[in-house]
């Protein structure tokens, strides 16, 4: 669910777009809408028609589903240049909201599906990415049955990555990290504890993680 309007001239790009040989990163920086969010705000529900794609410019969006017992799963974390909003079907199966100011570019699906159409690059890239959110939500599946150790470990493996070394500033609550990772917060504190002693990490902050043994982390993530 959008929630600003866009002007006239703005919602008259993202309808009729003007590239036909750029790949997709240039096509969504074409049709692309900017829009901004709050910290904690919706950007789009659950059920709701997934009538757009969306770009990270800054910040980080969390996509949930709150289950039938009322426990929230996260889905997924999405920071600065990850595409989110990609759906197999016609309506969002998760709703995506802002964890911190979230500024996004927002392009209206059946354009990108035009461009793709008309650009075998802009298709072929698509196709990429839709492939990776499929075997993101694989990989995520299958680390739920993981020991609590072995998911805290992939986590951080994960987010050292994104941020490209060891030190890692996460955006996200230890909430949030508990109900990606199917976990109790007291569980994520006591192993994030439990590997801190072990001179796996240091935790200089709440939110601040660096990576002091690399290789053991990756043992207890496989």
């Amino acid at each position: 669910m959008l929630t600003q309007a866009m002007p006239s001239t703005i919602r008259r790009d993202i309808a009729r777009p003007r590239v036909s040989t750029l790949a997709l990163a240039g096509a969504i920086e074409q049709m692309g809408a900017p829009m901004s969010y709050a910290r904690n705000s919706e950007i789009y529900g659950e059920n709701e028609a997934a009538d757009y794609l969306y770009k990270v410019i800054s910040g980080t969006v969390r996509t949930y589903k709150i289950l039938n017992d009322g426990r929230r799963q996260v889905g997924a974390f999405y920071s600065a240049g990850d595409m989110f909003g990609v759906e197999v079907g016609d309506t969002h199966t998760f709703s995506a909201e802002a964890i911190t100011e979230v500024k996004v570019l927002v392009i209206k699906r059946s354009s990108v599906i035009a461009a793709a159409q008309r650009d075998n690059a802009v298709a072929r890239q698509l196709w990429s990415l839709t492939g990776r959110e499929l075997q993101r939500v694989q990989n995520h599946i299958l680390l739920l049955i993981k020991t609590a150790q072995e998911r805290v470990a992939g986590f951080l493996l994960e987010m050292a990555s994104r941020a490209g070394g060891n030190e890692v500033e996460l955006p996200m609550s230890r909430q949030d990290i508990a109900d990606y990772l199917g976990l109790t917060i007291e569980t994520v504190s006591r192993t994030l504890t439990q590997l801190e002693n072990s001179a796996a990490i240091a935790v200089p902050t709440a939110r601040r993680i660096v990576l002091r043994n690399r290789a053991a982390l990756a043992q207890l993530s496989i």
